[in-house]
């Protein structure tokens, strides 16, 4: 028995209860609810329970969520509280960094970076590590560091420019980040260099420039956007290739923009309108990627129209020929041997491009020489016989004849001695200017006789202040380029007035009274 007890013995509980549909207790009830007795009808148990109580995981009065923070968001806060911190000086501290942010450098590292940034803001590109200057493009792209939507896009412009021969990375970035920006702003800017530099982004990219650049700015073309629309692969070119680089790439796209304004001008419609491509299909670009950037600023992507000019069968066309026919143009003038075959266009475009070339070719080698000095003996004469005029009219005009053989010898005497050259009566200032008005007053008026109406137009654009820009419009209008325009108006004004009358894009100072008299 006793070795009984100390063996382990098991027992089995069984709670067992009648109770059922007890109701849960209100959270703020201090009392514990009591379970409702079964009523009984006749012996028999009521088959409708009453309803229970649903416990409550949450208040009815929601609480307001906290913002959402993200670490972009951290940065952006954090940048805008910095955007005005600068160092005097500062000495440099290697810093690589993936992503890099404030909180990632070190305080030698941050005093460089705001002196660096300093400098930069001031057009000085100190040599600086890679992580600097993304993290200066973090603060641009986030809209940091500038006031004017076209400030940033050219801060970010010159940061490229300034270091992307140290950092080839950065074309890998900046250009599609640029491009970005320019879309996020609607900035109508130029996409070219973008698509020069950027080699991974010409689709899209190219695309609207192309469209940019026939439709609305045919003088601002590129080669490089202007190589899309070629079958004709110019890289592969020996001329290319040798001593035709330089200018292929200058002249190819004025003569597009030449053939668009004469085209516009003899049928009413450009390239593109004679030429339409496909409708535009709209494409998602997302913005800024891999950067640091704070989508809450401008969005996670936009959509941009893109119509697929380079797809034109008959403008591809046109402007392959173009290619081949501007390369043959140019290998003649600069003595190649050889012709690219099998190359037909109108004969009245054949006919402009080799006028336009042979004088833009021929004036850019003078220019390269120097210029050549002729002396026309009719045209000195006549000079000298000028200025006799304007001598006798500077003398007193009541002086008898030996009065004037004096004043003339004081005159020689007044080039040695200033002080006796004071004695000298001079006319009016109304006088004089009239005197040097008669001397070129013949020439003036054979100058503009010998104008035609266009180029009359043409020097009246010019003495506008923005005389540039008119000039271009009216040599689009007119089916010709501003360039033609200049050269044509002072091969006349040398002829006859034995002077250039428009250096570069203005009109010489001395000939803007003759000219406005005209």
């Amino acid at each position: 028995m006793s070795n009984d007890r100390k063996q382990p013995h098991f027992t089995e509980l069984v709670w067992e209860s009648t109770e059922q549909n007890v109701p849960i207790p209100p959270r703020n009830s201090p009392e514990p609810a009591l379970p409702k007795s079964s009523s009984k009808n006749n012996g028999k148990t009521n088959s409708t329970p009453e309803p229970s109580l649903q416990l409550q995981l949450w208040d009815t009065e929601m609480e307001t969520p906290e913002p959402v923070t993200t670490t972009e968001g951290q940065f952006v806060t954090r940048a805008k509280e910095l955007v005005e911190k600068t160092e005097d000086t500062a000495l440099f501290v290697p810093f690589k960094s993936y992503w890099p942010t404030y909180g990632h450098m070190t305080g030698t590292q941050s005093r460089w970076y705001f002196y660096w940034r300093n400098e930069v803001r001031q057009g000085r590109y100190l040599k600086t590590d890679l992580s600097y200057i993304f993290l200066h493009v973090y603060e641009l792209i986030n809209g940091v560091g500038w006031t004017d939507p076209i400030d940033g896009y050219r801060q970010l412009n010159l940061i490229w420019e300034a270091y992307r021969e140290s950092y080839k990375r950065l074309d890998q970035y900046l250009g599609g980040w640029i491009a970005d920006f320019s879309f996020v702003h609607h900035l109508d800017v130029p996409l070219s260099i973008i698509v020069a530099r950027s080699r991974g982004l010409a689709g899209d990219l190219a695309e609207l420039e192309l469209m940019r650049g026939l439709t609305t700015a045919p003088e601002q073309l590129t080669f490089a956007v202007l190589t899309a629309m070629s079958d004709y692969d110019i890289s592969k070119s020996k001329f290319y290739i040798g001593e035709g680089k330089e200018a292929l790439e200058q002249y190819i796209p004025q003569v597009v923009a030449l053939i668009n304004a004469y085209v516009t001008r003899k049928h009413g419609s450009n390239l593109v309108e004679m030429f339409p491509p496909g409708p535009a299909v709209m494409r998602e670009r997302y913005l800024f990627r891999s950067a640091v950037y704070d989508i809450s600023l401008y969005g996670y992507s936009v959509l941009i129209p893109v119509v697929r000019i380079s797809k034109s069968p008959p403008l591809r066309s046109l402007i392959t020929r173009l290619f081949r026919l501007t390369e043959n143009k140019l290998r003649e003038l600069m003595g190649y041997r050889g012709r690219l075959k099998g190359i037909n266009v109108d004969a009245d475009m054949d006919d402009l491009i080799t006028r336009f070339l042979k004088r833009e070719y021929l004036k850019e080698t003078q220019e390269d020489i120097g210029p050549t000095v002729v002396i026309d003996p009719e045209k000195l004469e006549r000079l000298q016989s000028d200025s006799e005029i304007v001598r006798t009219m500077l003398t007193v005009e009541n002086m008898d004849e030996q009065d004037y053989e004096d004043s003339k010898l004081e005159a020689t005497i007044g080039e040695i001695d200033p002080i006796q050259d004071s004695k000298e009566e001079l006319l009016p200032v109304e006088v004089i200017e009239e005197a040097q008005a008669v001397s070129i007053g013949s020439e003036a008026e054979q100058f503009a006789n010998a104008l035609s109406p266009l180029q009359r137009e043409a020097l009246l654009a010019l003495l506008d202040e923005d005389g540039s820009q008119a000039l271009l419009k009216l040599a689009a209008a007119n089916g010709t380029m501003s360039e033609l325009l200049i050269d044509e108006i002072n091969e006349i004004a040398m002829d006859i007035l034995g002077d250039l009358i428009i250096e570069g894009e203005d009109i010489v100072e001395e000939y803007i009274s003759m000219l406005r008299n005209i």
